[in-house]
């Protein structure tokens, strides 16, 4: 008998191979078997997922600084991980976008600066349909901003994609959880919710640098003031070449910004 991963040579009375650790699958797959795998891989505390969302609240930096320094089978990787995130994302999009679209119109609180209808419209519209593009291209341009932040330090730019993708994982699938749990219990409060991720997402991410690179409270200030500064300005560029590009396809035109 082989290894149906490696075909390593295994006895009979293997239950793991001694080359690459997999399981010795015997029985035929079933709706039972498969179910009781889903569990072990998903909800079983000592699997990696759970244990890597755990510690990227209790010990991020064993997490992420652990996969830089080389240590790869101890946690899920990142970008494993990024994938999960994605996919649970859209399915949450799927299901806002069919059952609480109502919920999620942001023109209430622009009000008071008179935005065309339309612009909002698309620009709700825009933002969901290419939420995981957006969502993916906030890593590379995090990772940036991180790394002109912490330029003196000895992480190359790759290696502050790998901080992101680990934190902008773990924010998605919370953000995931809570939106979901939001529109089926207090759906009016979602887009409240919504802006309040972005501070979430901030204490986050302070938390997380401070202990990858054992910043002071004093320079975890100036750190975070001088990124946030560095994130705005990277924003108000996206917003316009948002705009340009709706432009372009004619989603919006001139028309919209002279008439609400």
């Amino acid at each position: 008998m082989n290894c149906r991963n490696c075909n390593t040579s295994l006895n009979e009375i293997d239950d793991y191979c001694r080359s690459c650790g997999g399981k010795i699958i015997r029985k035929r797959l079933t709706i039972r078997n498969l179910f009781e795998h889903f569990s072990e891989t998903f909800f079983n505390y000592d699997n990696k997922l759970l244990r890597t969302f755990t510690m990227l609240f209790k010990q991020p930096e064993d997490v992420i600084v652990g996969y830089i320094d080389g240590t790869r089978r101890k946690y899920i990787n990142p970008i494993s991980f990024f994938g999960l995130a994605l996919t649970l994302s859209g399915m949450s999009l799927f299901i806002m976008r069919n059952f609480h679209m109502e919920h999620l119109d942001m023109s209430t609180f622009f009000e008071g600066f008179n935005v065309p209808d339309k612009l909002m419209h698309e620009s709700t519209n825009n933002s969901l349909e290419y939420s995981s593009l957006i969502y993916s291209l906030f890593v590379p341009i995090f990772a940036f901003i991180s790394w002109v932040t912490f330029l003196e330090r000895k992480y190359n730019f790759t290696e502050h994609i790998i901080i992101y993708l680990y934190s902008m994982s773990l924010m998605s699938v919370l953000m995931v959880i809570c939106t979901q749990i939001i529109l089926i219990t207090i759906p009016k409060f979602y887009i409240w919710f919504s802006f309040l991720s972005f501070l979430l997402m901030l204490i986050y991410h302070s938390y997380i640098l401070k202990r990858i690179f054992k910043l002071s409270p004093s320079q975890l200030i100036l750190k975070s003031i001088f990124a946030v500064i560095l994130f705005v300005m990277s924003y108000i560029g996206i917003v316009i070449i948002g705009a340009l590009l709706m432009l372009m396809s004619g989603s919006i035109n001139f028309e919209v910004f002279s008439t609400k």
